[in-house]
C-alpha cells in the first residue's frame, strides 16, 4: 500500500513539474520565431509514369521512387554541372526539360515576374531566356518552345536557337495587356495567366485586356533616401465603374496568323477561364455576364474563331466561379466533368461534349468541395467533401456513375491530397485543431498508408512545452433559429466561478470560414497568448460563409453586413449569458471583411461590444472593386440601399463615447485601399469620436515584411490589454 502511495506521489510530482515547466505563448513566439510553423513536403512534381516524383531540395531537383522513398537520381544540381538558385520549377510534358524561375518579384497577390531558365536534362545545358523578367513562362507540350508575357506583350521562344517571336506588340502598362490578367481578374477570379498552349503545341489562345477606359487608383510610395514620394498608378475598377474590354485570340504558330474569337456582341462581360479541350482545334471558354448570375461554356473552332454555347446556367443571385471552378475534359474527347450549385449544394456532374447532362456524380445536403484527382482508366473521382461536417474536408472517392462512394480519410479534421497522374498514389496532408499537419504517401485504390513523409513530431514536441488551452467547438442559435458553428479558447486554469473578458474574432464574408477543425500556426497561437492573460477568445461563422450550401451562403446577397452583424450580435448575446463571461467586457476584431465586420459591430452594437480592432477594413462597398462587390450586391446604380445601409460610414455617429476603437491600414494596400481608412477617420473626426489609428507605410493588404507582423500583433495585444 505504501509503495502504491509513493508511486502516485511520484507521478503527481512529475505531472506538476511538467505543467509548471510549461510557459505561456508570446507574440515573439508566433510572429518573430515562428515556433508553431509546421514542416511541409514542398516542390512535389509527379512524373508521368506515376512511379516517381521530383522534389526541390535547396538548389537541386531530385527524383524519388514512390514505393521506396529513396532518391534515384539528381536531375539538376549535380556537382560539376550547371548551378542555379531558383524559386520554382516545373518539368515539361515530355520530362526532358525543366523550367526554372529565378529572382522572382511579386506584382500583386498572385502575379510575379522573374528570369526564366530552361534546362535540358540529357545534354545538361542551362539556357536563360533573354531580355527583361518574364511572367508565366510555360513550355509547349512538345517541350520545343516557351511562351511568356513581358511588358504586357506575349512572346514565344524557340529553344533550339533562342529565337524570339512577338505574338503581340501593342501591350502598354495601364492600357493594353496581352496574355496576362488585369488587377481585378487576378484578385477576384484567382486568374493570372491568360494564355494557354493547345495540345499539339501549334496554337496559343490568349485574352487581350483593354483597360484604357478603366479609372486609375494612385498610391504614393515612400522610400528611405528619396526626397519625394513616388506615385504608383494602376487600373482599379470600383463598383459600378468601367471594366476592361475583353478580346480572345488564337495565334497559329505555323502561319503566324491570329484568329479573333467570337465571344458575342455584348462587351460588358467576363471571360474568367480559358482552356483547351482534348481536341487541339477546340477551345473552351467560360463567359459570365456583368452581374455574374449567368455562366456559359463556349466551344470555339480554333481555325475560324466561331463559337457555340454548349452549357448555360442561370442563378437568381450569383454564381461564384472561384467556388465552382471544376471543369475537366476527359481523354476520350467525348465527355467533361463540371461542378454546379444548381441543387442547392456544390456537386459534380458528367456531361457529353454537346453539354447534355449524363448523370450527377455526387448528391446530397453537403458539398463536393474540390476535385483532387481523376482516374480516367477506372472512371473514379477523388474529392474532398463536407459530408461529415462543414468544419472539415474529408477525402472520398466515387465512380463517374455516382456509385460506390467511399471515404478514404480516417481521422477527424481537414485533408488535402496531391495525386499522381494515374491516381495510383497520393500524398495526403492532414491536420486538425490539436494536431500539426502530417504528410503521408498513400495508395489511391484504398487509401492505405505506405509511408509517413513528415509527421511534424519535432513541432508537437515544441508545442508540448507551452501552456495551451483546447479549442472547443460549439454551436449557437441565432435569433432566426439557425445553428452557427463556433469555437472557444478558455484561459489556462479556467475557473467557472470567475468571470472573464471575451475577444471575438470575425471574418464573416463569403469565400472563407474561420471555424475549421484544422491546424493554424499563427492567429490561434496569438489567441493562446491572450488566453494565458485571462481572455476567452471566440470565433463564430455567420450566415454568408462557406461550407453549408447555397442558401446559407447566398442569404446575404444584396444587403451585405446585415445578417452577418445580426449573427455576430446574437453570438455575443449568448456569450454574455454565460456565467463565466464578464458581460461588460466583450470585444471583437477582424481583418479585411473582418475589419468591416468589427467596425460595424462596434458602431451598431455599442450596447454589447466595448472594444474593436479593424485591420484593413472596407468602409463603404462603393470603394471596392467591380467583380467582388457586384457579385454580392449588384450594381450600386441599382442597389444604392444595399451599398449604404450597412456601410460603417453610415453608422459612425452611433459609436458609444466609452467605446475603444483601433483602426489599422497599410498605405500601399492595392486591394482595400487606404482611402477606406481615410474616409472612416474623417467621419470619426466629424462626429467627434475618439479613436486610435495606425498606418503602415507602403504595406499592402497583408501588412507584412521584416518586423511588420510582430509590430502589428504587439500593438493589438497592448490595445486589448489596456481596453478590454
Amino acid at each position: 500500500m505504501q509503495r502504491r502511495i509513493l508511486s502516485f506521489l511520484f507521478i503527481f510530482i512529475c505531472l506538476h513539474y511538467s505543467v509548471s515547466a510549461q510557459r505561456a505563448v508570446t507574440v515573439e513566439d508566433v510572429w518573430q520565431n515562428y515556433v508553431f510553423y509546421p514542416s511541409s513536403v514542398n516542390g512535389i512534381n509527379w512524373m508521368n509514369d506515376g512511379q516517381f516524383y521530383t522534389a526541390q531540395e535547396g538548389s537541386r531537383v531530385v527524383k524519388y521512387d514512390i514505393t521506396t522513398g529513396k532518391a534515384v537520381e539528381t536531375l539538376f544540381g549535380k556537382t560539376g554541372q550547371p548551378a542555379l538558385s531558383f524559386d520554382d520549377y516545373q518539368l515539361n510534358a515530355t520530362e526532358d526539360k525543366i523550367v526554372f524561375k529565378a529572382e522572382q518579384e511579386s506584382i500583386y497577390r498572385r502575379s510575379t515576374k522573374e528570369y526564366t531558365y530552361i534546362y535540358d536534362i540529357a545534354n545538361t545545358e542551362l539556357q536563360k531566356i533573354p531580355g527583361n523578367k518574364q511572367s508565366h513562362a510555360t513550355l509547349s507540350p512538345d517541350g520545343q518552345k516557351v511562351a511568356f508575357v513581358r511588358d504586357n506583350n506575349l512572346y514565344v521562344v524557340n529553344l533550339s536557337d533562342l529565337s524570339e517571336t512577338a505574338i503581340t506588340t501593342d501591350g502598354k502598362f495601364n492600357f493594353i495587356i496581352n496574355g496576362m490578367c488585369d488587377w481585378v481578374y487576378e484578385e477576384e477570379f484567382a486568374f493570372t495567366q491568360a494564355f494557354e498552349w493547345s495540345g499539339d503545341s501549334q496554337k496559343i489562345a490568349f485574352i487581350r485586356f483593354d483597360e484604357s477606359e478603366v479609372k486609375e487608383y494612385n498610391m504614393q510610395m515612400w522610400e528611405t533616401g528619396n526626397l519625394y514620394p513616388v506615385d504608383y498608378r494602376f487600373k482599379y475598377p470600383k463598383a459600378g465603374e468601367d471594366n476592361s474590354k475583353i478580346e480572345v485570340k488564337i495565334y497559329h504558330l505555323s502561319t503566324g496568323k491570329t484568329v479573333n474569337v467570337n465571344i458575342g456582341s455584348e462587351t460588358d462581360i467576363y471571360i474568367p477561364r480559358i482552356n483547351w479541350t482534348k481536341n487541339s482545334d477546340l477551345l473552351s471558354l467560360r463567359r459570365m455576364n456583368r452581374l455574374q448570375n449567368q455562366l456559359e461554356i463556349l466551344h470555339v473552332d480554333a481555325q475560324t474563331g466561331s463559337s457555340e454555347v454548349i452549357l448555360k446556367e442561370n442563378e437568381e443571385k450569383y454564381i461564384d466561379i472561384t467556388y465552382t471552378d471544376d471543369l475537366t475534359y476527359l481523354a476520350d474527347g467525348e465527355r467533361f466533368i463540371h461542378s454546379s450549385e444548381k441543387s442547392g449544394f456544390k456537386h459534380l456532374y458528367l456531361y457529353d461534349m454537346q453539354g447534355n447532362e449524363l448523370n450527377a456524380i455526387t448528391a446530397g445536403d453537403w458539398e463536393a468541395s474540390e476535385i483532387l484527382g481523376i482516374d480516367e482508366k477506372n472512371e473514379v473521382i477523388y474529392f474532398t467533401s463536407t459530408e461529415d461536417s462543414p468544419m472539415e474536408r474529408q477525402l472520398y472517392k466515387v465512380n463517374f456513375s455516382g456509385k460506390k462512394k467511399e471515404k478514404l480519410s480516417t481521422e477527424s479534421g481537414n485533408y488535402h491530397a496531391n495525386f499522381s497522374p494515374d491516381c495510383q498514389y497520393y500524398i495526403a496532408d492532414f491536420s486538425n485543431a490539436s494536431a500539426a499537419p502530417v504528410y503521408t504517401l498513400n495508395e489511391g485504390k484504398n487509401g492505405s498508408q505506405l509511408r509517413v513523409l513528415e509527421d511534424n513530431q519535432a513541432l508537437m514536441s515544441r508545442v508540448s512545452g507551452f501552456a495551451l488551452s483546447e479549442k472547443e467547438f460549439f454551436t449557437v442559435q441565432n435569433s432566426k433559429g439557425i445553428d452557427l458553428n463556433g469555437w472557444m479558447l478558455k484561459p489556462q486554469g479556467f475557473d467557472e466561478s470567475k468571470q472573464y473578458p471575451v475577444l471575438m474574432f470575425v471574418y464573416g464574408g463569403p469565400g472563407k470560414q474561420t471555424v475549421m477543425n484544422e491546424w493554424d500556426s499563427f492567429n490561434t497561437f496569438w489567441f493562446q497568448s491572450l488566453a494565458s492573460q485571462g481572455y476567452i477568445v471566440v470565433s463564430v461563422d455567420n450566415r454568408g460563409t462557406d461550407g453549408r450550401g447555397k442558401e446559407f451562403r447566398q442569404s446575404t446577397y444584396g444587403h451585405m453586413g446585415e445578417f452577418e452583424y445580426q449573427d455576430q450580435r446574437d453570438a455575443a448575446l449568448y456569450l454574455q449569458s454565460l456565467p463565466y463571461v464578464d458581460s461588460e467586457r466583450v470585444g471583437i476584431w477582424g481583418w479585411s471583411y473582418g475589419g468591416y465586420m468589427s467596425s460595424l459591430s462596434l458602431f451598431l452594437g455599442g450596447d454589447i461590444f466595448k472594444t474593436a480592432i479593424a485591420v484593413a477594413p472596407v468602409a463603404n462597398w462603393r470603394f471596392y472593386d467591380t467583380i467582388y462587390t457586384e457579385r454580392y450586391l449588384g450594381l450600386p446604380q441599382d442597389n444604392a440601399k444595399g451599398y449604404d445601409a450597412f456601410s460603417p460610414l453610415s453608422h459612425v455617429a452611433k459609436m458609444k463615447e466609452d467605446a475603444n476603437y483601433l483602426l489599422v491600414h497599410g498605405t500601399g494596400d492595392d486591394n482595400v485601399h487606404f482611402q477606406n481608412a481615410v474616409a472612416l477617420q474623417n467621419e470619426l473626426i466629424r462626429t467627434g469620436k475618439q479613436f486610435e489609428t495606425f498606418y503602415y507605410p507602403n504595406r499592402n493588404h497583408g501588412i507584412y515584411g521584416g518586423n511588420t507582423r510582430l509590430h502589428l500583433y504587439q500593438m493589438m495585444t497592448d490595445f486589448i490589454l489596456e481596453n478590454l
